[in-house]
């Protein structure tokens, strides 16, 4: 679509011209992918940025009230604020998947709950989760027996581990960082994360490791720690990038950040 050139050009002090222009599909032409982001979350969009680094390919998030005291109440209490933050999204535009950026809240409302939420605002779009993208992507890896760390309080992780099993995903280990604070869980380091992955991967009955939690930094280091651990890892961020552009229809192979993102 274009306009023609509207005032003919002048020259001088003062001089004004009305220019033409033409229009492309913008930076979303392959993919136009909404994300809801927990207010206390330092870390999923730095994450997704470094994912998501494909042409035609472009995210836009919205943010959503949470407490930074991670706990099956506080979590429950994001409910009645998905739609609210999905319809900030690109109002009016097209999206063509929209995810939930938080794991725990994902287990503790329920899938489906999520779902009906983000359509609420955007009838019939594809959704996804974490909890839902880590699922997709165990099966896509052939993994039979999982490991789950998370930074959770004990009984988030039990219900986690739980709400895996009752959905077919064998979680045959579990550990955890057991703190409460979001703000802080973003600054656990990489040396602490790779021990306790390694450590969990140890187990032959592990063909997988699953690492929990939006906050929790992994996406830089995920390839190399994969590596050293001789079997699949995925993290919320990274499994959910993946998740939502396969439903978005890209299919593209991104190399550096381990087996799942070349499935």
């Amino acid at each position: 679509m274009s306009e023609l050139l509207s005032t003919p050009v002048q020259h001088g002090a003062g001089s004004y011209a009305r220019f033409g222009f033409s229009l492309d599909a913008g930076i979303a032409r392959r993919a136009a992918i909404g994300l809801v982001v927990l207010a206390t979350d330092h870390t999923i969009e730095y994450e997704w940025r470094r994912v998501l680094a494909l042409d035609g390919v472009a995210f836009y998030e919205s943010r959503i009230a949470n407490s930074a005291d991670i706990t099956a109440e506080t979590l429950a209490r994001m409910d009645g604020g998905i739609a609210a933050a999905v319809e900030l999204i690109r109002p009016g535009e097209r999206l063509d998947v929209v995810a939930f950026g938080c794991t725990s809240a994902s287990m503790v409302l329920g899938e489906e709950r999520v779902f009906e939420r983000i359509r609420e605002a955007r009838p019939g779009v594809a959704c996804t989760t974490p909890i839902t993208a880590a699922r997709v992507a165990l099966g896509a890896l052939g993994a039979r027996g999982v490991a789950l760390l998370t930074p959770y309080e004990r009984s988030i992780n039990e219900a986690m581990a739980a709400y895996l099993r009752a959905r077919g995903v064998d979680v045959v280990r579990a550990g955890s960082f057991e703190h409460r604070d979001d703000n802080e869980v973003a600054r656990i380091d990489r040396e602490s994360i790779e021990r306790a992955v390694l450590a969990l991967a140890a187990d032959p009955a592990v063909d997988a490791v699953f690492v929990s939690c939006t906050s929790l930094r992994l996406v830089d280091a995920l390839a190399e720690i994969e590596a050293r651990a001789g079997k699949p890892v995925l993290s919320s961020n990274h499994a959910l990038a993946w998740h939502a552009l396969r439903l978005a229809g890209v299919d593209d192979p991104v190399p550096g950040f381990g087996r799942l993102l070349m499935q």
